[in-house]
């Protein structure tokens, strides 16, 4: 990122955009042509997908379990959608079942909008099923996979993902500012027959593809963040490299790891184990210890950051990212070690002297 900054048209950053693709391509699982780079965080890949395919009056089923869900409502309301909510409680994925029964009661539906990841709570939704569902009632998806991308298997073209968004700053540890997107050719479809203009300019996706469309002949549309795509282009680089099944894997048996020593600990999970998120562990705050000093103590004294519960789980919970380049056994033990120590100077009821031994003892096994 600290190469020197070069013209956004100018012929070696247009080489490196089409180099960008195809490294999508692969994180994404996807031969989609329309999948890039949105110039800005996260946000702004889910606000892409929504502005596009959103049209006033449409029906759009959401999904919530979580913080994130409640965002994709509003971006349907904001695009003049009516959003039918399937809500399941914080920590569960996302029930089928619910989701079956809201396409049922509204045929008119026309888009199923839900988080693979749900960052909030550490809760991981199946895609494949959903999709199917979704499918099978004439449905688009729109699939949130901002911690998920590069972190949890990921499959969109055999899942027959339309739309999805994620963010550079998780699991292909980039610095935050950009949002990787792809669109397949249903998705396509439904923008090229748009009836209203998309409400974004910027986001409108059939002026970005002028400038992110393949080949020499690129228009002009926006300044692109030069740098910042130089990293995430390396990020895609290191991913190809280690590979995306060993990306997967490596999360998971940090995340193993993890679980062994939290748990020897006397921590416990709030999401079901086959629905649990490798990179995102969220775990209930023992009886007693205070939330906020445990968390400042950890940062100030060990420059370890663990997240707070967001909505609903404020207070309630502690979320510990293990992300990218950050799932490693080093962080791991870095982090049992640290807040065993906190959380045994307040005394709060915990074992101690275990963690660091139980997760060790999963490292051993794997061959870390």
């Amino acid at each position: 990122m600290a190469r020197p900054t070069i013209g956004h048209l100018d012929p070696r950053f247009i080489d490196m955009m089409d180099e960008m693709k195809a490294l999508l391509h692969y994180a994404f699982k996807t031969s989609s042509e329309l999948t890039l780079p949105v110039s800005a965080p996260g946000s702004a890949g889910m606000e892409t997908c929504f502005v596009n395919l959103v049209e006033p009056g449409d029906t759009v089923i959401v999904c919530q379990n979580g913080v994130f869900g409640g965002r994709m409502k509003e971006n349907v309301e904001r695009c003049g959608g009516k959003a039918v909510l399937v809500e399941d409680e914080w920590g569960m994925p996302i029930d089928p079942n619910k989701v079956a029964d809201a396409l049922k009661a509204h045929p008119e539906a026309k888009i199923v909008a839900f988080v693979q990841a749900e960052t909030s709570t550490g809760a991981c939704s199946d895609v494949e099923t959903l999709a199917r569902l979704a499918h099978e009632h004439g449905c688009l998806v729109i699939v949130d996979a901002v911690t998920s991308l590069g972190g949890s298997p990921l499959k969109v073209d055999e899942w027959n993902v339309d739309a999805i968004y994620s963010g550079s700053q998780k699991c292909l540890s980039c610095t935050p500012g950009l949002s990787p997107v792809s669109f397949n050719q249903r998705a396509i479809e439904v923008i090229k027959n748009r009836k209203t203009k998309v409400q974004s300019w910027f986001l409108d996706l059939s002026l970005v593809m002028n400038y992110w469309g393949g080949g020499t002949k690129r228009a002009y549309h926006h300044t692109a963040p030069i740098n910042a795509l130089y990293g995430l282009h390396e990020a895609l680089v290191l991913l190809q490299e280690e590979g995306l099944e060993n990306a997967w894997q490596r999360h998971q048996d940090m995340h193993t790891a993890l679980k062994a020593g939290l748990e020897a600990m006397g921590l416990r999970f709030i999401v079901p184990t086959a629905a649990r998120l490798p990179q995102l562990n969220a775990v209930t705050i023992p009886e007693g210890a205070d939330d906020v000093y445990v968390r400042s103590t950890l940062l100030n004294r060990y420059g370890l950051e663990i997240g707070a519960g967001l909505g609903a789980l404020a207070g309630k919970i502690w979320r510990i990212g293990l992300m990218g380049f950050s799932a490693s056994p080093k962080n791991v033990l870095v982090c049992l070690s640290a807040l065993e120590a906190v959380l045994a100077e307040t005394k709060a009821p915990i074992t101690a002297g275990v963690a660091v031994t139980a997760a060790q003892k999963v490292f051993a096994e794997r061959g870390y």
